[in-house]
């Protein structure tokens, strides 16, 4: 049985090809703005514009044709209406042409799912941090719970936001403010955890703050406050996400954790959580750099899974922006 799955909730339209055993085929094309951050009507018009062309090559790189699939699956939420709109017309053109049963998968929770199946761990706390999302999950009783998320904007997004305002740099700032961090010093900036949820926009305001009133003049100087702040970032918000981890590690009494998500790639985040994880007894699953980010295979495996599990075949074609992980009722686990 072979699914095909086409992911295009945000920047990224990507589809992917899986056969129950591995992935046949994974393509994807990034929508990447010349300033600013996501502009939802250009991303659409790019899914529009390479659709076509990413199904031709991932069908060519699996080495089957579009009459080979057995389920068309796409990722129906959340994510931005102009982007996920591609996505659900595509894959109702696709449809038609092969008369195949159709899974709607949830965005976070194909992340999750293709955590596990390339990790190998069976029933770990979950953290899910992107651009768009920071959440905290976990399983239980055919869902998969949130014990803890953002109370406003995501994490990945602020590393966006803070490296796009002082660098102008439009890309995914993740990987840059990594580079500039090594070598700083903490700057102290608010650590905001409530409860279990967290808050990162106080934080990017006060390092945006911090950058803009001492004003660096000379190029030594810009480099050293850059580096500090990048590195007082890092070490504020992902000391957050592991301080929370770890209580809901204490409150499930589970002993694995995965980390998916973009923001998965961060090497000290994974650093932090191997520590927590290997003093509580754990064990620390991080899903590979080259799938944690948005790609059409989650999409696939989410969908394949779904579908040999029981869960029927939709009947109407649309999407959800809103669409929550916890709405999601899990009958595979």
């Amino acid at each position: 049985m072979i699914c095909l799955g086409i992911e295009s909730t945000a920047h990224t339209f990507g589809i992917g090809v899986f056969d129950g055993r591995k992935i046949l085929a994974d393509v994807r094309d990034i929508y990447k703005p010349e300033k600013g951050g996501i502009h939802p009507i250009d991303a659409k018009n790019h899914h529009e514009k390479v659709k076509e062309r990413v199904l031709e090559e991932a069908l060519a790189n699996a080495k089957v044709q579009l009459s080979d699939m057995d389920i068309l699956s796409y990722s129906a939420g959340p994510g931005l209406p102009p982007c996920l709109k591609v996505g659900a017309e595509f894959v109702k053109e696709l449809a038609k042409k092969t008369k195949k049963p159709i899974i709607a998968v949830n965005h976070p929770v194909a992340h999750i799912e293709i955590g596990r199946f390339l990790t190998k761990c069976k029933d770990s706390i979950v953290i899910y941090v992107s651009g768009g999302n920071t959440q905290i999950i976990g399983y239980a009783t055919k869902r998969y719970r949130v014990f803890g998320e953002t109370e406003d904007i995501a994490i990945g997004n602020a590393i966006d936001t803070f490296i796009r305002e002082v660098t102008g740099n439009p890309g995914f700032g993740g990987p840059l403010m990594e580079k500039l961090a090594e070598g700083g010093k903490y700057i102290e900036l608010s650590y905001v955890v409530k409860g279990m949820d967290l808050s990162f926009s106080g934080i990017l305001t006060a390092a945006i703050h911090k950058w803009k009133k001492t004003n660096p003049k000379t190029p030594a100087e810009r480099s050293t406050l850059l580096s500090d702040l990048c590195y007082s970032f890092q070490e504020t918000c992902y000391s957050m996400l592991t301080e929370v981890t770890e209580r809901a590690l204490a409150h499930t009494g589970k002993n694995e954790v995965l980390l998916t998500g973009g923001v998965a790639a961060s090497k000290r985040l994974t650093e932090m959580l191997k520590i927590m994880c290997e003093e509580r007894g754990a064990k620390l699953y991080v899903c590979p750099i080259e799938y944690s980010g948005d790609n059409g295979s989650m999409i696939a495996i989410t969908g394949f899974i779904a579908y040999r599990s029981g869960q029927k075949p939709i009947q109407k074609i649309d999407f959800n922006s809103k669409w929550r992980v916890d709405e999601v009722e899990v009958l595979w686990m």
